[in-house]
């Protein structure tokens, strides 16, 4: 189980039951697990969630009812959250359980219950239309995009101080993996000690498959660590994260083995600009376009706008890859330029790649504040000669 306090979570609820009501929809069926531990504090690989206008249903099987129960007088159990067993099928007993549910000023009428589209299969729509009406039930249910991950976005109190906390424990790492890196060492044993230091400071688990890339591989943004040696007057991006709490933490570092050539100062001078910039642009109010473009723009100035091609930035949370997004507008895609706001968490990462040569990549974690942007990770910038 997470730890998000009780009343965090009554709170989340609320939030997601005034979406519920703007949207007209009686209920909602959740299968999304990052949204179910948002909001519940449930950790498991398997369960689903209703939520009503005055419950929380919580599906689950044998397996958690122990950890459930445990939460139970605890500064952190989940409010107000009924529990209904899986006997055999989830699907079977979600089904019974929309069947069952009436609205409870109009006893009888027919409920519109939102579904989770992108999370749940066309096939188990199917199963379960069909099975609620085996029931005879008259419940609709309703495709929706978005409910609760529109509620992640800004964080709360409790999530904000987890976030700080994973940032300085990564930003310890950073530091210790930084004075580690030498030449002769394979890029997978590198990233494996990385591993191991993450572990070591406290996070559950990476957040995601560490990235060493030394040399020309430096020059793929999502390198997997293979057997390279590091050698002298090689690039080495070090891209690594970690579950914090279940929140996480994302950085990015490029060092230089040995001393750097001219050509790679002038590309991580240009990064790191870059990375500044977008630093400078970020405030409550401003266009995640343009936070993006004043990291583009700045590469583009140094002949090195080809040579970047993602996004300056992703949301951080329970989830290492979710909203908001900072990246560059796709017209014919990008139709909402809603802007960041106080309490949003997201990375700030420009690159600059040149296949056959190698790349640089600068990461940290920011948190809109009301006065601006604070960032939450804390190591150095400069370029590190091991």
């Amino acid at each position: 189980m997470s730890h998000a306090p009780s009343a965090a979570l009554e709170q989340r609820h609320r939030t997601v039951r005034e979406a519920l009501a703007v949207r007209s929809l009686d209920a909602v069926v959740l299968t999304s697990l990052p949204n179910i531990l948002y909001l519940t504090n449930f950790t498991g690989s398997s369960g689903i969630v209703v939520v009503t206008a005055s419950r929380l249903y919580f599906l689950t099987d044998f397996r958690y009812l122990t950890a459930i129960a445990d939460s139970e007088g605890t500064a952190h159990q989940c409010p107000h959250l009924e529990l209904v067993s899986a006997e055999g099928s989830y699907d079977a007993t979600l089904a019974d359980l929309l069947a069952s549910l009436t609205p409870a000023p109009a006893p009888g009428k027919a409920m519109r219950i939102g579904f989770e589209a992108a999370h749940l299969t066309v096939s188990r729509h199917t199963w379960l239309v069909d099975a609620m009406a085996r029931h005879g039930s008259a419940n609709a249910l309703v495709a929706t995009e978005g409910i609760v991950e529109r509620a992640r976005v800004r964080k709360d109190s409790y999530e904000i101080a987890t976030l700080r906390e994973a940032a300085r424990r990564l930003s310890d790492v950073a530091t210790q993996v930084i004075a580690d890196v030498r030449a002769g060492q394979t890029e997978r044993e590198v990233a494996m000690a990385i591993d191991q230091r993450i572990r070591h400071a406290g996070f559950a688990k990476p957040a995601f498959d560490t990235i060493v890339a030394a040399g020309p591989n430096a020059a793929l943004p999502h390198a997997r660590p293979g057997e390279r040696r590091l050698t002298e007057g090689d690039l080495v991006v070090l891209d690594f994260g970690g579950v914090y709490d279940s929140y996480c933490v994302d950085l990015t570092r490029t060092v230089s083995v040995g001393r750097a050539s001219a050509r790679a100062r002038d590309v991580y001078a240009a990064v790191l600009e870059a990375h500044d910039q977008a630093i400078a642009a970020v405030s409550p109010g401003r266009s995640r376009f343009d936070i993006d473009a004043a990291a583009r723009q700045t590469l583009v100035v140094h002949n090195l706008g080809d040579a970047f091609g993602h996004g300056t930035g992703h949301g951080l949370g329970i989830e290492v890859h979710e909203d908001p997004r900072i990246s560059g507008r796709r017209p014919d895609v990008d139709t909402d330029d809603a802007p960041v706001d106080s309490r949003m968490v997201f990375t700030i990462e420009p690159g600059a790649y040149l296949p056959g040569w190698g790349g640089v990549r600068i990461e940290d974690d920011v948190l809109v504040t009301d006065a601006g942007v604070e960032v939450l990770t804390g190591v150095t910038t400069d370029l590190i000669e091991v």
